[in-house]
């Protein structure tokens, strides 16, 4: 059995803290995937870290079965 992408999320660092967590942790393993967007301001010079974590959890979630949506716009 695989462990759940919440869990792995969790003790990879990406969840400090979580509004009820019991419910998120349902549906990130749930049998259907979860459609998810993260949005990026591309007004900036060039990418920080903050927006490399974000796409490193964006990959996490995609390998887990879920579908991502990149939003880029100013």
């Amino acid at each position: 059995m695989s462990q759940n992408v919440y869990d792995i999320l969790t003790e990879r660092g990406f969840i400090e803290q979580c509004t009820h967590p019991e419910e998120v942790r349902e549906l990130l393993g749930g049998k259907e995937p979860v459609t998810f967007y993260i949005g990026f301001d591309a007004t900036a010079d060039s990418l920080t870290a903050g927006h490399f974590v974000a796409l490193t959890l964006m990959k996490r979630l995609q390998q887990a079965g879920n579908r991502p949506i990149a939003l880029i716009g100013g």
